[in-house]
């Protein structure tokens, strides 16, 4: 019921069909609060909107930049809103005691607020798909007609602060094998804030809210990390959590299943349920539907189940052929395809602690 009035609400606002985004190829969902998730450019995007401007957790791929770009800068400009014009007139004014009214003032009022702009983008990861459109998004946009909007309000510095942790700077900084000069990744999309502590948080509240960023070790990769809205009680996984498929573990990159698993405990630790398991905390997962709590317990016994049963073949000496031919995902398959690089993903780690 909540979410319908939500959607009722926004169309009263001039949203029309609800659906919030200038763009065909990308789509916009009110999740609670001053988040929304941005769906159709790489991996799922969060929006926190409001008065202070633009946070995004992540940035999707680099060619889907310029879109994402213009679709959050209209979605800001339509969800802070316009003031009403003036409708009183002389000395008896409610509002003042100098209360008046005229034309010209309430074209001024009544006319469209500036879109604020993209003060901060946090990287869940180095992933190209969640962190290639940094350079772009957290540039100052130079030409106001492409984007159809009046960029920047005085007085914003122009370019963004992207937050990681330190892991996902040093990968993307790194040199490229057999390259002395060349990095992974060019420097124009390098975070420029980096935290190496288990939990960080903005030092101030943004659109109203407490922010705050969760270091997950050695779970998708070394380099992971959680986002959560204090306010409104959104939780940003990043790809800790894929509902699309089994877990995806990129073992080159630090990942681990036991790292993994860690990660959708904390989810659930953190979340709380309105009722029964359902409502309350919403969870934004790497790729994928919105979630709630009741959801990412399912994938979590998912993980958890399958990994006892690698672990108990494991102990009884198989090898990673006979693993896999056992099929101890069977009862998954038809939801989350394809087990074989998730198995293989359990035994290294098992193998490797």
């Amino acid at each position: 019921m909540k979410r319908i009035a939500l959607f009722l609400g926004l169309a009263a606002l001039g949203f029309g069909q609800v659906e919030l985004s200038t763009d065909p190829s990308l789509h916009v969902l009110p999740v609670q609060g001053n988040i929304y998730m941005l769906v159709g450019a790489g991996g799922n995007i969060a929006m926190s909107v409001g008065n202070d401007g633009i946070l995004l957790v992540d940035s999707g791929k680099a060619e889907m930049a310029d879109r994402v770009l213009k679709v959050s800068l209209d979605l800001a400009t339509r969800v802070v809103g316009t003031p009403m014009p003036n409708s009183c007139l002389g000395l008896r004014c409610p509002a003042a005691p100098y209360g008046w009214s005229s034309p010209s003032l309430n074209a001024r009022i009544s006319s469209p607020a500036r879109p604020k702009p993209i003060r901060y983008i946090i990287n869940t990861s180095i992933d190209a798909d969640h962190a290639g459109g940094n350079a772009r998004l957290a540039e100052l946009p130079k030409d106001s007609k492409i984007l159809g909007v009046t960029f920047p309000p005085v007085g914003v510095a122009p370019s963004a602060n992207v937050i990681s942790h330190e892991n996902v700077l040093n990968r993307m900084s790194a040199n490229k094998p057999g390259s002395k000069d060349q990095t992974m990744v060019d420097s124009s999309q390098w975070p420029t804030d980096t935290f190496h502590v288990a939990k960080y948080k903005l030092s101030e509240f943004f659109n109203g809210e407490g922010v705050q960023i969760m270091y997950q070790p050695d779970a998708h990769t070394d380099g992971d990390s959680m986002v959560y809205f204090r306010y409104s009680d959104v939780i940003v996984a990043g790809d800790i959590l894929n509902p699309t498929s089994y877990p995806v573990i990129d073992l080159e990159k630090g990942g681990s299943y036991q790292g993994i698993l860690a990660g959708l405990n904390a989810i659930l630790d953190l979340s709380i349920a309105e009722f029964r398991s359902q409502g309350g905390t919403m969870i934004i997962p790497g790729h994928g539907r919105l979630m709630d709590s009741g959801d990412v317990a399912n994938y979590r016994n998912m993980v958890q189940i399958i990994g006892d049963r690698v672990q108990d073949l494991l102990s009884k000496g198989r090898t990673l052929a006979q693993i896999k031919a056992a099929k101890p995902t069977l009862d998954y398959d038809g939801i989350y395809g394809s087990p074989d690089a998730f198995i293989e993903a359990i035994v290294k780690s098992f193998q490797k602690k």
